[in-house]
């Protein structure tokens, strides 16, 4: 068994509400695609922090292997990205048991198809001159946010997901998983004939490379986070062109990618405290 250990952070620009650049760490997500005696079995989104551990606990909790004596090997390469996993007898029924999939950072809520990545270039997003945000609607965005009755103030354990024009809430969703809420404002949009291109989402949730790739498969070029952004999340919405927020709530941001579809109206910045000793 390998130990191929990755950095679990990576270093990147972002912009915040005073206009100042800095830099900002954020999670380093990476697709790890298992084999199971040369067969792909599965990706698995993961920071990379103990690989062999979790493609192990992956084949006991789905049940594809009964033993561990029956697993000869692991062996992980992120060089390509991939954990080879050699059993001593194989595994019975293992194409009839298993589909190529991906299994996504949602706490186990969910899954996203392999297929839908390879269609990632074939999105368009609207150019920035006609899909953008200005600091002032973002701050009343987060603003109606704020105010919005929900279950999580009620009760937790839920994730809150919106859709805006300009400032005006369109539709907000709760569900268990982050998933779970930005499907139900997929299915929202598809049922009204709702577009995107003018649409800002928001979510209570990190964005992760399949949230990033949701909200771009519903033609949204603006999305607002009040948790943080994984580095994937950050490559591919770079790559679609997308304006990402996170870290926002009541006035504060970062915008983590795609400044320009931001029309930034900085706040002045809060004046330095000075400190006097005491004298004696």
């Amino acid at each position: 068994m390998t130990d191929a250990r990755e950095p679990l952070l990576r270093e990147i620009q972002i912009l915040d509400e005073y206009g100042q650049r800095r830099t900002l760490h954020i999670p380093a997500e990476r697709p790890l695609t298992v084999f199971v005696d040369k067969r792909e079995l599965v990706t698995l989104m993961t920071l990379g922090a103990a690989p062999e551990m979790l493609v192990l606990g992956y084949l006991r909790n789905q049940r594809l292997v009964q033993d561990l004596a029956d697993i000869d090997s692991i062996t992980v390469d992120w060089e390509v990205g991939a954990a080879a996993v050699k059993t001593r007898r194989g595994v019975a029924d293992l194409e009839a048991r298993t589909a190529r999939r991906v299994v996504t950072t949602g706490c186990g809520q969910g899954t996203v198809f392999g297929d839908l990545m390879d269609q990632v270039d074939g999105l368009t997003l609207p150019p920035p001159d006609q899909a953008r945000i200005r600091q002032g609607t973002l701050q009343r965005l987060l603003e109606a946010m704020r105010q919005q009755d929900s279950i999580h103030r009620k009760a937790g354990s839920v994730h809150g997901c919106a859709l805006f024009q300009g400032e005006q809430m369109q539709v907000f969703i709760e569900d268990v998983g982050r998933h779970n809420a930005i499907d139900t404002i997929a299915g929202w949009m598809w049922l009204h004939g709702v577009g995107g291109a003018d649409k800002t989402f928001y979510t209570t949730g990190r964005l992760t490379s399949e949230m990033v790739m949701k909200a771009a498969h519903m033609g949204v070029p603006i999305v607002v986070s009040r948790n943080g952004v994984t580095q994937m999340g950050h490559d591919l919405a770079t790559r679609l062109g997308m304006t990402l927020f996170g870290r926002a709530a009541n006035k504060h941001f970062l915008c983590y990618c795609g400044f320009e579809r931001f029309d930034s109206e900085p706040l002045p910045e809060p004046a330095a405290v000075r400190v006097v000793a005491g004298r004696e």
